[in-house]
């Protein structure tokens, strides 16, 4: 898909939410790959990546992971409201780069989210994430955006 359509379905998201929210949407670049082949050096890419992303990380931390708990979207907006009426004002929700989240970010996270088993591209995930957060304040609200 091309750029444009990502940047619009993103900005779109953004502007929907900010009637419910402050939100932040934090781009870090990949982690150069280095001329070491295998396993240790994708170790180290993750590390690295992660120790950038912790950094960043602020109050609830949701990891977005293929191997984290999976909701429905009534679940997630339970879940979410469940945070906030808690005292959680904010969240941070973590994309892991291409090589997937450190040990340390997954550590370090209040939840580990699976939105799908499926592998989906960075950009195409943002946008869904986001549809799924927006989802969750109409569902808190009563409203009928969910049906």
């Amino acid at each position: 898909m091309k750029e444009a359509f990502y940047e619009k379905a993103q900005a779109e998201y953004a502007k929907m939410l900010g009637r419910f929210c402050r939100i932040v949407i934090d781009e870090l670049p990949d982690e150069p790959l280095t001329n070491v082949k295998g396993e240790k050096a994708e170790e180290a890419v993750r590390a690295a990546e992660g120790e950038r992303i912790l950094r960043r990380c602020e109050g609830y931390v949701v990891a977005c992971d293929v191997r984290g708990k999976e909701m429905s979207s009534e679940a997630f907006a339970e879940k979410l409201g469940s945070l906030m009426s808690g005292g959680s004002s904010t969240l941070t929700f973590v994309i892991g780069g291409s090589l997937g989240l450190s040990a340390g970010v997954l550590g370090r996270a209040d939840l580990r989210l699976s939105l799908s088993r499926m592998t989906l591209p960075h950009r195409l995930f943002r946008i869904v994430l986001l549809e799924q957060i927006f989802r969750a304040f109409k569902i808190m609200h009563g409203e009928t955006y969910h049906k």
